[in-house]
């Protein structure tokens, strides 16, 4: 079976802006993903925690993309926005389950499972690795506009506009055939 293409990734298509450090104690880079941020292994969102972004930075907002999902359009498993400027860290769990640690005033826009928190991955069995790509912006205004009702790619259409600083995290994870 021929390698799977990879796709690019959602913030490619944006302007460059400045980067700035990432860092989870759940997600290392490269790596595969922990049971828990898999969708049948736990389902819970990880641990990221962000510095070095840019003056000027007035909020924050987190996803998390899959661009291996085969849909044509990837695959959106986190987006969340309107995070305050002074909270630098997300714990483990912050965006699903009871939402512990989730910052007041934090938005959450549906995911492609069609809810509003964290999705752990699921890539059908036998499609190889899929990249699981956990950004986050720093934004240049402390409500970024969209509402709760929002798609992810309006919230991302927003970002567009707004991001001036950008810092990612990429686990990967595969289910193998069955049979």
């Amino acid at each position: 079976m021929p390698e799977p293409q990879r796709r690019p990734l959602p913030h490619d298509f944006h302007p460059p802006v400045a980067s700035f450090s990432v860092h989870s104690d759940d997600v290392q880079d490269g790596q595969r993903l922990k049971d828990d941020q898999v969708y049948a292994g736990g389902n819970v969102s990880p641990h990221v925690r962000w510095s070095g972004f840019p003056e000027g930075t007035r909020s924050f907002a987190v996803t998390c993309f899959d661009p291996d999902a085969p849909t044509g359009s990837g695959f959106w498993h986190w987006v969340l926005f309107d995070i305050p400027a002074n909270v630098t860290e997300l714990p483990l769990g912050a965006g699903s389950g009871d939402m512990a640690g989730l910052p007041e005033g934090a938005v959450h826009v549906r995911n492609d499972y069609g809810t509003r928190d964290f999705g752990g991955a699921a890539p059908p069995p036998g499609d190889g690795p899929h990249r699981y790509v956990f950004t986050v912006y720093a934004v240049d205004t402390e409500k970024l506009g969209p509402d709760a009702d929002a798609s992810p790619a309006y919230v991302g259409f927003n970002l567009r506009f707004h991001a001036i600083g950008r810092a990612h995290v990429i686990g990967e994870y595969e289910n193998p055939a069955e049979g």
